[in-house]
């Protein structure tokens, strides 16, 4: 299970942004769409992330949060993986708990997907119990009319 490829449970062409969009219209979007961490790409490469946490604190140093573009506030120094890395690996990555989204990217660092902890641990149990364990019955697709 671990020694799966991440290619098989990466989300792929996530929400991304660019580094010329201004932060308050992107933090609108991240609250909208309640999501805490978006990949920053320009002509389909990744350039960083930007996280609710890089945007909290570059409100609290700025006056002028306006005119604040996601270039100036994004975390550029990612660790990243590519699809045929191993699950085990982006497990490893998120047990250090400082990474809730790793961006997947090929050898010209272009953007092919995300995968998140949820998505490792989805994985996990789904191969454990491939049935639900809590309530079936709310789990249950609907048989054909009869």
């Amino acid at each position: 299970m671990l020694n799966q490829e991440v290619r098989r449970i990466m989300t792929i062409n996530p929400a991304t942004v660019s580094p010329n969009q201004s932060v308050k219209d992107v933090s609108e979007y991240m609250l909208t769409n309640n999501m805490q961490q978006l990949p920053v790409t320009q002509d389909g490469k990744l350039l960083g992330m930007i996280t609710t946490y890089d945007m909290w604190k570059a409100m609290r140093k700025s006056k002028d949060i306006d005119n604040l573009e996601v270039g100036e506030v994004m975390n550029d120094k990612v660790i990243k993986i590519t699809p045929k890395d191993k699950v085990g690996t982006a497990a490893e990555l998120f047990l250090d708990q400082r990474f809730k989204t790793l961006p997947v990217v090929n050898l010209r660092n272009e953007l092919k997907g995300v995968v998140t902890s949820f998505d490792v641990m989805r994985h996990a149990i789904k191969e454990e119990y491939p049935r639900p364990i809590l309530y079936p019955e709310a789990f249950q697709t609907p048989g054909p009319a009869r």
